[in-house]
């Protein structure tokens, strides 16, 4: 199964969030609860954790680039083989815990 590691919110006063660097490189497996990725808004650090183990895919935006809430900043699967999707609009949204800092 695919999925998509989106921005989370929803955050009090932020519209969107600086990908500040990612934990893993394509093909890299993820437990539960391990650091993906760090967003940061204005004034705080966001640190995105698995919500459940699979593989990183694909990485969709950069470090640096500046992403709205809700948009997709990865694609993930459960299986390293499964082959990638044309579309994102069939990919279902990835569970992830997020902690502000």
């Amino acid at each position: 199964m695919l999925w998509k590691l989106m921005v989370p919110g929803p955050i009090e006063d932020v519209d969107e969030l600086r990908v500040l660097e990612w934990h893993g490189d394509i093909g890299q497996s993820f437990v539960k609860g391990e650091l993906i990725v760090e967003l940061e808004t204005h004034k705080a650090v966001v640190e995105v954790r698995a919500g459940q183990p699979g593989f990183l895919r694909r990485v969709l935006c950069e470090a640096g680039s500046w992403e709205k809430i809700g948009n997709p900043l990865a694609i993930l699967s459960a299986d390293p083989a499964e082959p990638l999707p044309e579309s994102l609009e069939a990919v279902a949204p990835w569970l992830v815990d997020f902690e502000i800092t």
